[in-house]
């Protein structure tokens, strides 16, 4: 009933992809363009080796955790925002938010932050592994307490391997979370599973 009054009293929601960095969230933001939703990019960071099908980023979101003046969040209800997962406790809760987030194997998010830290030449710079997992592990554990008391926002988890394996499932449970009417179709057929790399050894294929 609480999350109902919330829906009620602040409007449409914002629809949110987000998760840990390199966990896969381009790939749910080409899932939703695919889909028919209306995606918020302004394409300045533009494709490269680590995501050749684009990254999908706003800028501005960015800065939300800088900013106090947050209202121009608001002309972006019913469409969708790419948000890493250290920034949802900086979103101004007087709107409804419907957050897509992607679960990874923390092992995974390490190796391909590492390889794609490697390329751009700062790999010398890299906060070793224990002390990076660490940190992860305790931030998703508030966001997850976050995500789970705040009945501003609403969630769906999805899990990247399973995403891979099973694209038109994903996409059936993204329509029905968000109550749209998506061509999951067009949603499924934006998985490529060659581009799941830096697999755990148990899982990963020759």
């Amino acid at each position: 009933m609480k999350s109902l009054y919330y829906r009620i009293r602040y409007g449409r929601p914002v629809v949110l992809v987000s998760g840990l960095p390199r966990s896969g969230t381009s790939m749910l933001m080409q899932m939703l363009e695919k889909g028919g939703m209306p995606i918020v990019t302004d394409k300045v960071r533009t494709p490269d080796e680590d995501n050749p099908k684009g990254y999908h980023e706003f800028e501005r979101i960015k800065e939300i955790d800088k900013t106090t003046d947050k209202s121009w969040l608001k002309q972006y209800r019913g469409q969708v925002i790419k948000t890493i997962s250290f920034l949802l406790q900086d979103l101004p809760l007087d709107m409804n938010y419907q957050v897509i987030f992607m679960r990874r194997n923390i092992e995974e998010v390490l190796r391909s932050q590492n390889k794609m830290l490697d390329r751009s030449g700062a790999g010398g710079t890299l906060v070793p592994d224990g002390k990076m997992r660490a940190n992860y592990e305790f931030h998703l554990k508030k966001v997850y307490y976050q995500l789970a008391h705040i009945p501003n926002f609403q969630v769906l988890y999805l899990d990247y391997p399973e995403v891979v394996a099973d694209p038109l499932d994903a996409a059936r449970r993204i329509n029905t979370f968000l109550g749209r009417n998506l061509n999951v179709e067009a949603m499924a057929g934006a998985v490529e599973s060659n581009l799941y790399r830096n697999r755990q050894a148990a899982t990963s294929r020759s």
